[in-house]
């Protein structure tokens, strides 16, 4: 399957050119990031991130420009947003005067409050879990509830690590499409 090809296929919601494209620009873009912020995890999830957004934004593709030059903006968009969300959650600065500055560190730890809620969201969001299917289930639990990296998964459940990647895209998008009803 050509580049092309697989572009026109997936902006018709064929699961193959969609895979064609992941394993065909991985690597590409994952080394991208991974040489930006040095840090696997992250490389990783941004990458995982990109090509969702990518794939659900296919239709929106301009065929003008490079494929790989479109993943690596997205990819560039997202890990820019993400070092703002950190920024703007690590301080806020407040200042009297022009010379003497006063950092206050935001206090995170959760009210009473607070934490009943997200009990609440966290039981909301495993009954939602329960209505994916079984091997949807299973990815999701080893990656954010036991938090195995990709590699770990794929050999729990001995399968390669990019079906572990895309199985684990798909259960993440059929997840948010059951929480938006």
């Amino acid at each position: 399957m050509e580049i092309k090809e697989a572009i026109a296929k997936a902006k018709e919601n064929n699961q193959k050119a969609f895979n064609f494209l992941l394993d065909e620009f991985w690597d590409y873009v994952y080394g991208y990031q991974l040489k930006r912020i040095e840090n696997e995890n992250d490389a990783e999830d941004i990458t995982i991130q990109t090509f969702s957004k990518a794939f659900d934004k296919i239709k929106t593709y301009n065929s003008k420009y490079a494929f790989k030059t479109w993943l690596i903006t997205i990819s560039k968009n997202i890990h820019i947003d993400l070092l703002r969300k950190e920024k703007s959650s690590i301080n806020s600065r407040i200042t009297d005067h022009e010379d003497d500055k006063i950092y206050r560190v935001l206090d995170d730890s959760p009210t009473p409050e607070d934490k009943l809620i997200t009990e609440q969201n966290l039981a909301k969001l495993l009954r939602d879990i329960k209505k994916l299917k079984p091997h949807y289930q299973e990815v999701i639990n080893l990656r954010y509830f036991q938090e195995l990296s990709y590699a770990e998964i794929s050999e729990e459940l001995e399968e390669p690590m990019n079906n572990v990647k895309v199985k684990l895209l798909r259960a993440k998008k059929l997840l948010a499409a059951i929480i938006k009803k």
